[in-house]
């Protein structure tokens, strides 16, 4: 089986204020305090069905060099750097064009790089099981997360067949519910997290984006004779940004009438905010969750404490905070306002 990662790399991660930045964001940082990076991570969880030669990084210009650094195994040509971010419909579809140019029998997944998966066997498995499916059957597979919690932040999957670790039809793609409607699916048990995590041949996403995104389609055509040459970059920074703007949800997968749903209990989490960071670190007795050096909580409860550098932090009769720290910023906010952070770091405050 030709497989093939590809890894999208590219965000800023501004829910996590201060310790992601635009100039280092939160898939290059060790968040969990483990040694790694979320990239590293999303790399090593991938090895068992794919060799480093066959992992390719769509990330900003301004990331390569970092991406280089920590993943010194993924060959330079297929680190493939935006010239500025135009969402992920022509990030995958420039990775497709690419891949489809040195393998046309490719079969490939396609990855956020800022996951948590826990349960890695279980992950592995399913992604077998995918691309299995892809190569045989054709058609697109995605990732459904069995959901632990009615969770209003993540897009939904319906799938009225779904049994977990099967491929089957999905009915539908829901977006962003509100409490009431995610408890209604919790409850029903056909619905799923959508994980961004999608599996197909390489041949099946180019005819669906140029099916559903000709647009997006014509510009890599037009692109494409400049792949591995000397002449790419500049044809890159020329074409790229005429790329309709748009996500590959929108552009292909609420549009196809090819799409299927692999679900399953992964232990995944986004770490899309310091909330869901905070659910993986073992709390004290008061609920505290701590990642960083020497802190010390005093009559504090429910607090998460983060610090980059390795100073002396006390926090004393908080509850419910977040306190982040990292190269000279500092971050105190209520976690019920979390959502926020975004407009409370712009620079425009």
């Amino acid at each position: 089986m030709n497989t093939h990662v590809v890894i999208m790399a590219g965000g800023i991660g501004s829910r996590l204020w201060p310790l992601s930045t635009p100039e280092t964001p939160k898939q290059f940082i060790d968040i969990l305090g483990v040694g790694q990076s979320l990239l590293q991570l999303t790399v090593e969880r991938f090895l068992p069905v794919c060799p480093p030669d066959r992992f390719w990084v769509v990330t900003s210009e301004k990331y390569v060099d970092i991406v280089r650094q920590q993943l010194p195994a993924v060959p330079d040509d297929q680190i493939l750097a935006e010239p500025e971010a135009r969402n992920t419909a022509p990030c995958i579809a420039y990775a497709s064009w690419k891949i489809s140019r040195k393998d046309p029998d490719a079969n490939i997944v396609v990855t956020p790089a800022d996951a948590l998966v826990l349960k890695t066997f279980a992950f592995t498995e399913t992604i077998r099981k995918a691309l299995t499916f892809t190569e045989v059957y054709g058609g697109i597979v995605t990732v459904g997360i069995a959901p632990t919690r009615p969770e209003t932040g993540y897009g939904y999957i319906h799938a009225a067949e779904a049994v977990q670790g099967r491929v089957v039809k999905v009915s539908e793609f829901w977006e962003k519910p509100d409490l009431a409607t995610a408890e209604a699916y919790l409850a029903d048990g056909h619905y799923f997290w959508n994980a961004g995590i999608f599996v197909w041949k390489v041949s099946t996403i180019v005819e669906e984006l140029r099916a559903h995104a000709p647009q997006i389609a014509g510009v890599m055509d037009r692109l494409a004779p400049s792949f591995f040459t000397e002449g790419e970059a500049a044809a890159l920074k020329e074409l790229f940004p005429t790329c309709e703007k748009v996500s590959i949800d929108y552009a292909v997968m609420e549009k196809s009438g090819s799409i299927h749903v692999i679900a399953a209990d992964l232990g995944w989490s986004d770490l899309g905010s310091w909330g869901s960071i905070k659910t993986h670190v073992q709390p004290d007795a008061d609920g505290n969750a701590v990642i960083g050096g020497d802190v010390r909580l005093f009559g504090c409860k429910d607090c998460f404490v983060h610090t980059a550098g390795e100073k002396t932090v006390v926090v004393e009769g908080l509850d419910g905070y977040i306190v982040a720290e990292s190269a000279g910023r500092l971050l105190v906010c209520r976690l019920s306002e979390e959502q926020r952070i975004k407009e409370f770091s712009s620079e425009k405050n």
